[in-house]
Formats: structure tokens, C-alpha cells, sequence
């Protein structure tokens, strides 16, 4: 069962894609004040307005993406495949609609695919950010889907 796993390596330096929705920009736009001093340690990307408003307000470098509608998302979730992404805190606002919905859930599987910490909303980002695994290698299996890709080949 061992060998249908492969260990992953999140770095000491985690590289996190922060992304808000419209309702909820400000409250995560604080949230990165509050733990700013953590954040600085690590690499930041983000989404159109959510990367501009973080690296304006707070002077912290972020990669910036295009915005979630426009493609943001996808381009976030092609870093994660690639492992140029290993934590996702996306705070996404449960009360409104949003245009490019399938985007989201195709980010957040994607996510879950690949194993990475995800956070959906500040609690969770403060338990996230606040674990001994924010400032040390984090080592674990997920599975080797290459095999599977593999099986699938041999049986045509």
C-alpha cells in the first residue's frame, strides 16, 4: 500500500496564494496587517485586486495574478499541479454569488488533490498560520497519481 504514496515536501518557506472575494477583501486585507511579520517570511501570491490591495497596504511583495473572473483562479490552480503553490487561503464570501463559481471549485479541488493547506476563512488561516509548521519543512505521502495514469494506459 506504501508504493501507491508519494512524500511531498512543503519548504520552511511556504508559498501561499491569498485570495478574497469582493465582500470580504477588507477582512483578509487585515488579517495579512495582523500577521504581517509571519508573512514576510514567505512567498505571497495572489489574485488581481486581493495581490494589488495586499502589496499596497501592507508593502509586502506578492506575485500578482489575474483576477478570479478573468482567470486568476485557474492560474492559481495550474501553480498548485506544478508545486509552485503549497497553501492556499482563499476567504471566500458564502453569502453571495459568484459569476465564475465552477473556477472556485475547480481551485479547491485542485487543492485537495494535491494535499495543501487550505484555509476558507480567518479562523482556520490563524490556526494555519499559527502551527509549528509554518516555520519548518512539513514532509507528507499523498497519493502517486502517476500510477494510476499508468494502470489506465496499460489496460488500452
Amino acid at each position: 500500500m506504501e508504493n501507491k504514496y508519494v512524500d511531498v515536501v512543503i519548504e520552511k518557506t511556504k508559498k501561499i496564494a491569498l485570495i478574497a472575494h469582493d465582500g470580504k477583501k477588507a477582512e483578509l486585507l487585515d488579517w495579512v496587517v495582523r500577521n504581517k511579520e509571519i508573512l514576510q517570511t514567505h512567498f505571497l501570491c495572489g489574485t488581481g485586486t486581493t495581490g494589488r490591495l495586499i502589496q499596497e497596504k501592507t508593502g509586502l511583495p506578492v506575485k500578482i495574478f489575474k483576477s478570479g473572473p478573468l482567470g486568476g483562479d485557474q492560474q492559481i490552480g495550474a501553480q498548485i499541479v506544478d508545486g509552485k503553490i503549497n497553501m492556499l487561503i482563499f476567504i471566500w464570501d458564502p453569502l453571495e454569488a459568484q459569476p465564475h463559481d465552477p473556477d472556485i471549485k475547480a481551485l479547491l479541488r485542485i487543492a485537495t488533490v494535491y494535499d495543501i493547506p487550505v484555509a476558507n476563512n480567518l479562523a482556520t488561516a490563524d490556526f494555519i498560520i499559527h502551527s509549528r509548521f509554518m516555520s519548518e519543512e512539513y514532509v507528507h505521502p499523498i497519493e502517486d497519481y502517476s500510477k494510476q495514469i499508468t494502470k489506465r494506459v496499460e489496460k488500452f
